[in-house]
């Protein structure tokens, strides 16, 4: 029996504990969105792989300049906000995802994030993954070393991801967008 409740009262933890990822909103008039934790899953789903996989299969990353922050990228973790109801998010997210396959990216080493559209929570997420982080404008991908910020690009590139990022790990002189 004691087996049992412990058994039991794990599963209790667990299920507590656990992330939901790809929750989904649907609005009156139909809009769908996901909003919390999403992993790639939830954007090759519908309705969003409409967008997520044409682009990502469409877009060619520069491998020269891959190559060269391939490495050094390794060093740190990135948090990806992102609203799948936002043009720009729809437009540097997928292309983002295959610059870190490329790189062979850890994935484990990206979060990613879906912030609400409505009224009254816009830009945020049901369980406040933004908070602190001053997320002003999405996609807003900020990069973590040894758990703090290093930089972020907002919005979109300053050139191109590819060579944002490259200016980001080997720490050039990198103002973004919308700089706070």
């Amino acid at each position: 029996m004691k087996q049992v409740l412990t058994a039991w009262l794990m599963l209790c933890i667990v299920g507590v504990s656990a992330q939901e990822f790809n929750k989904e909103i649907t609005t009156e008039n139909g809009l769908q969105f996901l909003v919390g934790q999403i992993n790639l899953e939830g954007l090759q789903s519908q309705p969003y792989s409409n967008w997520f996989q044409n682009r990502y299969n469409n877009y060619h990353p520069d491998d020269t300049m891959v190559a060269l922050f391939k490495e050094k990228l390794m060093e740190y973790d990135i948090k990806l906000f992102l609203g799948t109801w936002c043009g720009d998010s729809k437009r540097e997210s997928p292309k983002l995802i295959k610059i870190l396959e490329t790189a062979d990216f850890p994935m484990e080493q990206l979060e990613i994030v879906a912030l609400d559209y409505r009224k009254g929570r816009y830009k945020t997420s049901p369980t406040g993954e933004e908070k602190g982080l001053n997320i002003i404008k999405v996609p807003t991908i900020i990069f973590f070393k040894d758990g703090k910020e290093v930089n972020r690009i907002v919005e979109s590139p300053l050139e191109t991801l590819e060579q944002d990022i490259a200016q980001i790990v080997f720490k050039k002189d990198y103002v973004p967008n919308y700089a706070y």
